[in-house]
């Protein structure tokens, strides 16, 4: 048994509850999965215990939105990923972006959750629907204290309309007891360009699941992630580049690092659909295994059914180059000192890419302090 219940969702008391009700008998119908799953295989979803959370609450504050909030209903979705989704369609506490047509928002927009207490599950939820010609960068993060257990399960869901171009980021700084399940949608009509992009360096359990669809000609998607797992942490990204138009165009770049007995997963796919010629998408994911005990897993895949198009994928898993290494420690630098910078320049190409807005530097300190704390010398 656990509290997500059709009372616990009436104790909201909110306009929509009745399609939050009908989310949750979604939930409720669906098969629990497994790691015999294909999309949940290499997962820890064997692990996860409902019945130990109950609906929890996160402090929330929004800085540069203020033009652009809405208390909508946003077309930006038409169906949920799985289960989870509906659970936080159940449970939502939503934030909706209307970016204006021809509104250009020079600023990020920063949201920042703070998970609050422990044995909470919160599912924050956050729709950003781009007009003709906008453009917009967010910065969403996630934080809690180590000494707090709980679960987050956020939706993302974007709609860039005709030639518009959004930037999203999210960060994952949560403590070493707390799951993230997170699925991410978003639709690219003709023209447009977006930018989904990631860094996570916390969490206990922290999955990923992104499903970025081109459904307009000449639009395109750029999807960007670092990662870096240590103790026994496992970052575990699921993504599906779908083409459906003609002369779209995707690219992808995840790196990460694994250190300990810390794991990764990486599942990619691109998917050209049958009437998406013209169309160019790439998938690159790298790993660095920092130690024996730790492990990484990556599968990128290619689905297509059309001719005239540009497609690859590429993977890798590995400890640090010794060459690299070797030239550091040449010059005087201590081996545990030039190992961290050779994860830092591995990482680089990553930060590069970044829509950090003023948080750049502190978010290069951020991770400079993990490595620091991760592989200096017992």
């Amino acid at each position: 048994m656990h509290s997500f219940t059709p009372d616990a969702v009436r104790s909201l008391r909110l306009a929509d509850t009745d399609s939050r009700l009908a989310a949750l008998e979604r939930f409720a119908a669906a098969t629990f999965p497994t790691a015999q799953d294909e999309i949940w295989r290499y997962s820890r979803i064997a692990e996860l215990n409902l019945a130990a959370y109950s609906p929890g609450t996160m402090s929330t504050t929004i800085t540069g939105a203020d033009s652009v909030l809405t208390t909508d209903e946003l077309d930006v979705s038409d169906h949920s990923l799985d289960l989870f989704e509906d659970l936080n369609e159940a449970f939502a506490s939503v934030i909706r972006l209307r970016i204006p047509r021809g509104t250009v928002l020079d600023e990020p927009i920063v949201i920042t959750h703070v998970l609050q207490g422990s044995g909470g599950a919160c599912f924050p939820r956050l729709d950003i629907d781009a007009g003709d010609d906008s453009e917009v960068t967010v910065i969403e993060r996630f934080m809690s204290a180590d000494d707090v257990t709980g679960i987050v399960m956020p939706v993302l869901h974007v709609r860039a309309r005709q030639a518009a171009r959004v930037k999203y980021l999210a960060i994952n700084e949560l403590g070493s007891s707390v799951w993230q399940i997170a699925n991410q949608q978003s639709v690219g009509e003709r023209d447009s360009t977006t930018l989904l992009s990631a860094v996570a360096l916390g969490g206990d359990y922290a999955r990923v699941r992104t499903h970025a669809k081109l459904v307009g000609q000449g639009s395109s998607t750029r999807q960007v992630a670092l990662y870096f797992a240590d103790g026994s942490q496992t970052h575990d990204f699921r993504i599906t580049q779908e083409h459906i138009a003609p002369k779209t165009s995707a690219d992808l770049l995840f790196k990460g690092a694994v250190n300990d007995v810390a794991r990764s997963v990486y599942t990619g796919l691109i998917k050209i659909g049958p009437d998406a010629r013209g169309t160019q998408a790439f998938q690159t994911n790298r790993n660095l295994t920092l130690s024996d005990g730790a492990w990484a897993e990556s599968v990128p895949n290619l689905e297509i059914e059309t001719n005239d198009v540009k497609c690859s994928h590429a993977s890798t898993v590995g400890p640090i180059d010794e060459d690299q290494r070797f030239y550091l420690e040449s010059r005087g630098i201590q081996p545990d000192i030039a190992e961290r910078l050779v994860v830092l320049g591995f990482f680089d190409e990553v930060l590069g890419q970044l829509p950090t807005g003023g948080l750049a530097a502190d978010l290069r300190l951020r991770i400079s302090r993990k490595l620091h704390q991760a592989m200096v010398p017992a």
